[in-house]
């Protein structure tokens, strides 16, 4: 018998900035009203990518920010702009290995691109 040499197979990367959930799946996703997902949007929290058809398409590292966005403003009580300054400041420190406060330990900044 012949033995066969096993291959590694390698699971295929996600591509964290690929646009592939639309507005409906990704406001199911986060239990959030659509229209809330626009608003954030206005206030250029997030940037969705469009389609040639002007549809929006979220990639599944915007969904982590608006987990994050969520997070801050659900269950730390803090509003929209509180939650652009404290991304901001989270993923600063990240970026120059600080621990963050206490506190925000669970909002995770270390994908994301503010």
């Amino acid at each position: 018998m012949a033995i066969e040499k096993q291959t590694s197979r390698r699971l295929p990367q996600l591509d964290l900035d690929k646009p592939i959930y639309t507005l409906g799946v990704t406001s199911e996703m986060l239990d959030a009203h659509p229209r809330t997902l626009m608003v954030y949007e206005q206030l250029d929290m997030i940037k969705p990518q469009r389609t040639p058809t002007n549809r929006r398409r979220y990639s599944p590292r915007d969904v982590m920010k608006l987990q994050a966005i969520q997070k801050l403003t659900r269950k730390h009580g803090v509003n929209l702009a509180g939650a652009r300054y404290i991304l901001a400041l989270l993923k600063e420190m990240y970026d120059h290995q600080v621990d963050p406060p206490t506190r925000f330990r669970d909002v995770d900044v270390s994908l994301l691109q503010v």
